[in-house]
Formats: C-alpha cells, sequence, structure tokens
C-alpha cells in the first residue's frame, strides 16, 4: 500500500492512471485535511475508489508529548509500525502563533559526532518519507493554535544521508494541495556531505541550507567531527559554495561553542577568515549561528563555552555579526544535540 501522505499530486496521478491530476489535487488535501477518501462533486466515485485500493495513510504512534517547563517547546518521542523511535520538536517562533518542527530522518545517526546524543545511538534505519510528513501533521494537529510556519531538518540523524526520502518529504511540505509550506522556511542541516549539498541546490533550489561546521580549524574539525576525515574542510565548502551560486541562498553555518575545545580566538580568527573567502567566491555571506552547548548526559567530556561573547566580539570586530542561537527545551532533552530517544 502506498503511503498517501508522503505522495504529491503528480505522483499520485502517475500511480492510479485513472485518476485525473485534478482529482489528485483534491484527493491529497482531502488527505492532509484529515477526510476520509472519497467521490466528491470534483472527484469521480470510481477515482476514490481506485486511490483507497492502493493506499492509505499510516500513523506514527506518540509514545511521549514532553513540554518543557521553561519555554514553549514540545518533544515528541514516536514510534514507526516497525517499532522504531525517534523525535520531533515543536519550535516557538518570534511572531505569535507560528510554529517550526524540528524533524528527524534517520533512527539514529551513524556519523557519531562527538558532542551530539543521536550520534552515541548509532545508525538504526533511514526514515521514509511518509514519517518524515508525519512528524509535521502530528505537531501541527496538536497544536493550541496557529501555525506550523517553516520546518528544519535538524532532528535525529544525517538528512543528506537519506535524501531521496528527505527530498521527497520536501516535495509534499511544499505542496499547496499537502502542507503548503514556503520552501524558503525549510532548512536542511548537514554535517558535510558535498554530494549531497549540491543535489539538494539541484532538487530543492529554494530550501536553505545549514552547515554544521563547528570549527574553521580542519584538524580540530577532524577530532570532533569523523565525517571530516572523509570529507575535507575544503572539499565541504566547495560544495556548499557551488549550492550557494547555483540557489541564490546564503548558507547558515553553525558554530557549537564547546569550553577549551573550539572557541578561542584563533578559532574565530579562522572563522572569519572562511566567511571572508566565501564571500568572494559567492557574493554571499554565510549567516554564522552560535549554539550554546546542550549536555549530552552521562560521560559528557564537554561543557558550555564561557567565551561565548568574546567569540562573538571577534566575529563582529571583523565586520561579521552572528547570532546566538535560542537552543530551547533543555530541561526535556530538547535542545539541539540532546535528541536520543528519552522521555
Amino acid at each position: 500500500m502506498l503511503a498517501l501522505q508522503a505522495l504529491t499530486p503528480e505522483r499520485l496521478a502517475a500511480a492510479v492512471p485513472q485518476v485525473s491530476l485534478a482529482e489528485a489535487r483534491k484527493l491529497i488535501a482531502q488527505v492532509h485535511r484529515g477526510d476520509v477518501i472519497a467521490a466528491t462533486s470534483a472527484i469521480r466515485r470510481a477515482s476514490a475508489a481506485a486511490v483507497r485500493a492502493i493506499g492509505s495513510v499510516p500513523s506514527l504512534e506518540i509514545v511521549a508529548e514532553t513540554p518543557s517547563a521553561i519555554d514553549p517547546f514540545v518533544k515528541y518521542l514516536l514510534a514507526a509500525p516497525d517499532g522504531a523511535r525517534f523525535e520531533a520538536v515543536r519550535i516557538p517562533l518570534e511572531h505569535p502563533d507560528r510554529f517550526c518542527v524540528c524533524v528527524s530522518s534517520q533512527v539514529g545517526c551513524a556519523l557519531a559526532c562527538s558532542f551530539c546524543a543521536t550520534g552515541r545511538l548509532g545508525l538504526t534505519r533511514n526514515l521514509a518519507a511518509w514519517e518524515i510528513v508525519e512528524q509535521v501533521r502530528i505537531v501541527r494537529a496538536r497544536l493550541p493554535r496557529g501555525r506550523v510556519h517553516g520546518v528544519v531538518f535538524q532532528g535525529m540523524g544525517e538528512p543528506l544521508a537519506n535524501l531521496d526520502e528527505v527530498l521527497d518529504a520536501i516535495a509534499v511540505l511544499t505542496e499547496p494541495c499537502a502542507l503548503g509550506i514556503d520552501a524558503r522556511a525549510i532548512t536542511v542541516c548537514t554535517a558535510g556531505l558535498p554530494v549531497g549539498i549540491r543535489r539538494l541546490a539541484t532538487d530543492a533550489p529554494k530550501v536553505r541550507l545549514g552547515l554544521s561546521i563547528h570549527t574553521a580549524l580542519a584538524e580540530r574539525r577532524k577530532s570532533l567531527m569523523p565525517i571530516a576525515r572523509a570529507h575535507e574542510l575544503d572539499e565541504v565548502l566547495a560544495a556548499t559554495a557551488d549550492h550557494a551560486n547555483a540557489t541564490g541562498l546564503a548558507p547558515m553555518w553553525a558554530v557549537t561553542l564547546l569550553d577549551g575545545i573550539n572557541d578561542s580566538a584563533a578559532d574565530a580568527r579562522a572563522l572569519a577568515e572562511l566567511v571572508t573567502e566565501f564571500q568572494a567566491q559567492t557574493g554571499l555571506r554565510p549567516r554564522i549561528s552560535v549554539v550554546p552547548y546542550n549536555s549530552i548526559g552521562e560521560g559528557d567530556p564537554f561543557i558550555r563555552s564561557r567565551r561565548e561573547a568574546a567569540f562573538r566580539d571577534a566575529l563582529h570586530a571583523r565586520g561579521l555579526p552572528s547570532h546566538l542561537r535560542y537552543s530551547g527545551g533543555s530541561d526535556v532533552a530538547a535542545a539541539c544535540g540532546q535528541l536520543a530517544n528519552t522521555i
């Protein structure tokens, strides 16, 4: 059976030839309104029956819905029909009644970044497109008011390691008949897979790119992020520049500052130099997002940097503004780097 919530009208019409594209749009709208697939004045009875015969709307179990006591973040622990568990987070935005959903793209993660709780789990499997879309549908259905304005692929897993399913999910998220989210309000974050970065530019050119850079010192980055041993920073930045040149979108560069590890004046200087080089190549200045470190539990070798302000001042002195990300939900392990299937 096809998972109907993972189909665009075009894909539904291709899968069920007797359904016209106009009918497919109406049928996909029924799916995302929560309606029963049924004939209407615009959908023939035979078309509705054909879709019911080949498709269904599978669901995820909400194992736990855990609101933060300190901010409006909510973490969802979800279970797939095969028992696999993964998490999504509802993030409040500055505009009242608007929310972003941080979605997972894999169950666990194979990249093993040393400062990420998900990396400790290893990789169980990729998520299917419908499981990604369903995370957004669940959060949307449980909003007390307002709407889902954006989506960030920054939950469990490396999105570009599951790019086929991620792209299929993005097509549904942005489809007006489905979830109707502006592609420019979707960000795909990566630890640095060059082939995937370039393909994202080609196949989803309006979606924004986030790069988890963490330090511009290549050897230091390798000690924190094993993937950097397979893909040198220069290789990753070349792909990121290609993405920027192809899409016209400035990337976001995320830097999680770890006390005494990557928060030195040398780190700030190296990052500033990379930003300057990138801007010279592309005409676009990366948006620097400084991320406060969140503890990842027992045996955590890191603490939050005490030099956040000095690091940002060093960037500012070189004419480079940065944004200090508010990383909420830490009391329920919903903050950046903390997702590890906990209640």
